[in-house]
């Protein structure tokens, strides 16, 4: 108003001059994460990073520790079942088989998958299906809400797990997924089926964590997805057990470089894109994922893993006493 009582538009303006005079909205940061519908007010305090704080350490030891326990039940259920697997695949081939049989098409493609391919399917099923949910109109608000992580936003932890697994851009979500699937064998095969999960899962959230801190310094609250983060752990733990395996690019094949080359090389273009402010990734979370897969492979795996036995034999007394409980039979 600047002063004035009252102002009336005048009728003789033409439509277009007012539409000039609103003001026109930001186009869109970048093609790899929606547009923000709404702006944060004001400069969000540092205090709210003690919940995301608590929720990663919570989650990261609940992770672990339910891994430990996975792999417990996994190995009594193969000694449970390995007779009646033998017994059920001299059954298969007693009877007749029908040809073109898709499920045992299906059965031989994922027979012929290593371990660690068939880990991360379920992993790269999860991360399409919530690409699937950006495409829907009425979900934007809640996808992004619950599937973008920001410290300024109202939900600060559960989007801390869910945007590991969120992806806005089809071409990011097919790089991720192809690395993914490409160390899927390595890393299994150094940690484990029930181990992996939860370093995978740990590193998503720890990383997004990084994120938040990194802008809650810099001031710059833009909202992050993508899995990133965790897949920029498993390639670390990769590189740091094997750096002088060799890797390619995939468009160029014929220029080969050692997996430790590569690893510090990824490093330095994230800490200079995060000292320079470069926003075409989230240098952060990329950073924070790198660290925690090198300490993991270093010093975490011995701190972490190999002290799980005191969590094992707890949960074993458990399911015996239960079990001679609920059989009826005598304990000594």
């Amino acid at each position: 108003r600047r002063g004035f009582r009252r102002a009336r538009p005048r009728p003789e303006e033409p439509p277009a001059a007012a539409a000039e005079a609103r003001p026109v909205p930001p186009p869109p940061r970048r093609s790899l994460c929606p547009p923000s519908p709404t702006t944060a007010a004001g400069r969000p305090s540092p205090r709210r990073l003690v919940k995301p704080l608590l929720f990663a350490v919570g989650f990261t030891g609940s992770a672990f520790g339910s891994a430990a326990i996975w792999q417990y039940e996994s190995l009594k259920s193969r000694v449970q079942t390995y007779f009646e697997e033998a017994r059920a695949d001299w059954m298969d081939k007693m009877r007749p088989q029908k040809r073109g049989d898709f499920r045992k098409q299906v059965n031989s493609w994922w027979n012929s998958l290593t371990e660690g391919q068939r880990t991360v399917t379920g992993i790269i099923a999860a991360n399409v299906f919530v690409f699937c949910l950006w495409r829907l109109p009425g979900m934007r608000r809640i996808m992004f809400t619950y599937f973008t992580s920001n410290p300024s936003s109202r939900a600060l932890c559960s989007p801390m797990l869910l945007s590991t697994f969120s992806h806005f851009s089809l071409f990011h979500m097919a790089a991720n997924m192809y690395v993914l699937w490409s160390f899927s064998s390595s890393i299994v095969s150094l940690l484990g089926c029930e181990q992996f999960i939860a370093v995978y899962l740990s590193a998503g959230v720890i990383s997004t964590f990084v994120s938040y801190v990194a802008k809650m310094a810099t001031g710059r609250f833009e909202p992050s997805l993508g899995a990133s983060g965790a897949i920029m752990t498993v390639l670390a733990a990769v590189c740091t057990k094997m750096p002088e395996a060799k890797l390619a690019i995939i468009l160029l094949p014929m220029f080969t470089f050692t997996a430790g080359s590569a690893l510090k090389a990824i490093i330095a273009f994230d800490t200079a894109g995060l000292a320079l402010g470069w926003r075409l990734f989230d240098h952060a979370a990329h950073l924070g994922g790198a660290l925690f897969g090198m300490w993991y492979v270093t010093y975490g795996h011995e701190l972490i893993w190999k002290n799980r036995e005191p969590l094992v034999k707890a949960w074993h007394e458990m399911r015996t006493k239960n079990t001679g409980k609920g059989g009826g039979g005598k304990s000594n």
